[in-house]
């Protein structure tokens, strides 16, 4: 039995339909996904199903004694709390209810406290709150008015998980999350027992934590099996016949139109049936709920800068004792796209301040290339005037846009441009104050967009933006001609988006020092990759070193004859290495593209777990291979 059904469910704000008919049902263990357009109904659906908002119509079914936790996109906390006592909120009818029995009334039934008490496990309820306390690394001491945004939302989780719900329900979890702090989390839903579901745009998380993937689309919930590749085949599918079907409904509507305005003088003889089915077809077409537009998306490039936009020459930086930057250098070039990657806090702004010369390094040099056009896109918003009009915003004192350099300069009244953006006419005279979180990313990009830069600095642009909103602002940086400096915690989007990355690497328990910075060629998993086989190399170079500074006898000390050849044996193993390789990342490949499919988990759902583990061995066997390789390549 399902632990909730949700059926026939109505949601209205105005004239448009959020849930039009909407069913939904969870089963025990099920991780969903969901997933659709901002403005959509998402996180209205997801407070329905915590019980905190109610459906106009329909109905909806919950298991006996199933306990619901709902963890909103921005967390709410009393004020002045301490940490403990915000995550002891989530064990609070159990806190409440020993206090009762501790201090019972004479005319208290003990037996039903006790009873009640044991089915909350409310008598270890702070040793379930100092363990969840311990596992997200927090400080039940600090005050919660003085934390972070990413702190806050481990507070929040952790409110959530010392409740032992049976079903957890998240909204945007990964918002304001490091990127370290998105593969714990990841780590601890997979290793969840109870249901989860999920509002996310982290297309690898998803991908990471999903067993299930459900669309809110035109106020329908549709429903893929499988990762979110699965979900990608499946709906360009469901949208390429949706289209056809459109397309044969509209012709055949047409020509019906024409033959009745051509038997105009052959009333009488007029086939009833084929009127009736014209209005039929009228009414169909005017009740039809096309697919949503798509955001158009295009950049002012700005005059051109030099070829240097930046060099950076043994920077160091130091705030107080504290040393953020040590001894980094590097050269960024006209066209590069860099990406940023490091925990909340470990200076990541600061570095970008240096590179664009808004900061004066401690030590060390830095110079700025010509021609420098910057342009920000900042995270908090704090550009965005609450009380302004969307129309003020784009384009202050003015109806028209001019985008482009003399002699190619577009111009385009600013209703347009706004409707390029998804943004109504009706609504440009709105306040920003009125806007979604999503929205109000959407119109700081609007604004971005309409200046000419040749530089751009976007700090965290997809926190609330859909998916397909971030399928174009990638293709749109990909095209871009200028300079990108990306700081954003979405490894799919970094992936597709930069040409090289500045990693923070001043973590001490993975061989780091304070302030060290190393710049990589690819994106994320480029630099994972290259850091991972950087640490194997460097700790297979450590254990020679460990064993050899133990005692050993006369005999041993004395050092062995060089080897300057290979034996027979290796230089066969060095050979086949190759082929060994190619053949690896062909069945890799294979693997890959099999779970992409849709197929594979309506066919055989069995065999996906066998094939994601040995899609993950090959990566082990791939970099055991090429270290070999270098090995026995460098006695060469």
């Amino acid at each position: 039995m399902a632990l909730l059904t949700l059926s026939n469910a109505h949601l209205a704000y105005g004239h448009v339909p959020l849930l039009d008919g909407t069913d939904f049902s969870l089963e025990s263990g099920e991780r969903v996904a969901l997933i659709g357009r901002n403005g959509t109904g998402k996180s209205s659906l997801l407070k329905i199903l915590a019980g905190d908002e109610k459906v106009d119509d329909g109905l909806l079914q919950l298991q006996s004694g199933v306990r619901r936790v709902y963890v909103a996109q921005e967390p709410q906390f009393l004020s002045g709390v301490s940490v403990f006592d915000a995550v002891a909120e989530g064990v609070a009818e159990a806190r409440a209810l020993r206090e009762r029995y501790e201090r019972h009334a004479p005319d208290e039934d003990l037996d039903a406290l006790q009873t009640r008490l044991e089915a909350l496990d409310g008598w270890t309820w702070e040793q379930r709150v100092t363990e969840a306390l311990q596992r997200l690394h927090l400080d039940a001491d600090a005050l919660v008015d003085a934390l972070s945004g990413g702190t806050k939302k481990r507070v929040a989780l952790a409110r959530a998980l010392v409740a032992a719900p049976d079903v957890l329900l998240l909204d945007e979890p990964t918002n304001h999350l490091d990127i370290d702090s998105i593969e714990w989390l990841q780590d601890l839903l997979n290793g969840w027992r109870g249901a989860l579901v999920l509002i996310s745009h982290d297309r690898a998380f998803i991908d990471a934590v999903a067993t299930r993937i459900v669309e809110l689309d035109r106020g329908q919930l549709r429903n893929y099996p499988g990762n979110f590749a699965a979900f990608n085949a499946a709906k360009a599918r469901e949208l390429e016949n949706e289209a056809l079907a459109a397309a044969r409904a509209d012709k055949l509507l047409a020509q019906e139109e024409v033959w009745i305005r051509k038997g105009v003088e052959a009333r009488r003889t007029r086939s009833v049936g084929r009127v009736a089915r014209l209005v039929q077809l009228r009414e169909q077409r005017a009740q039809r709920r096309n697919e949503l537009g798509q955001v158009r998306l295009e950049v002012d490039a700005g005059l051109p800068p030099g070829k240097i936009v930046a060099e950076l020459k043994d920077v160091s930086m130091r705030y107080g004792d504290r040393l953020l930057i040590d001894k980094f250098s590097a050269t960024i070039l006209r066209g590069d796209k860099v990406g940023l990657i490091g925990p909340n806090g470990c200076g990541k702004t600061t570095l970008l301040k240096l590179i664009l010369g808004e900061l004066m390094p401690t030590s060390g040099s830095v110079r700025q290339g010509s021609k420098l056009q910057v342009a920000y896109f900042d995270q908090m918003r704090a550009a965005l005037n609450l009380d302004a009009t969307l129309a003020d915003t784009i384009s202050p004192g003015s109806e028209w846009i001019e985008i482009g350099q003399e002699p190619k300069v577009t111009r385009k009244h600013v209703m347009s441009y706004l409707g390029d953006f998804l943004f109504s006419p009706a609504r440009a005279n709105s306040p920003v104050r009125t806007l979604s979180g999503g929205e109000r990313n959407r119109l700081l990009l609007a604004r971005l967009f309409a200046l000419p830069a040749n530089v751009l600095v976007l700090d965290e642009p997809t926190n609330d933006l859909d998916i397909d909103t971030l399928d174009l602002l990638e293709e749109l940086l990909q095209a871009y001609a200028g300079t990108v400096f990306l700081v954003s915690h979405d490894r799919r989007f970094l992936d597709n988006v930069v040409t090289s990355t500045i990693a923070w690497e001043g973590d001490p328990d993975f061989g780091g020092r304070p302030g060290l910075w190393r710049e990589y060629e690819g994106g994320y998993e480029d630099w994972k990759l290259q850091r991972a086989r950087a640490l194997a190399l460097a700790e297979a170079a450590a254990a020679p070193a460990a064993v050899s500074t133990k005692p050993a006898s006369a005999d041993a000390a004395r050092p062995a004859p060089a080897r300057t050849k290979l034996s027979y044996k290796e230089q066969r193993e060095l050979d086949a290495l190759p082929d060994r390789v190619q053949a690896l990342e062909a069945e890799q490949k294979a693997l890959a593209e099999r779970l992409a499919s849709s197929e594979l988990y309506v066919s055989e759902p069995q065999r996906v777990p066998a094939l994601q583990a040995r899609h993950d061995d090959i990566e082990a066997e791939l970099l055991q291979s090429l270290e070999r390789w270098e090995a026995l390549s460098s006695r060469v």
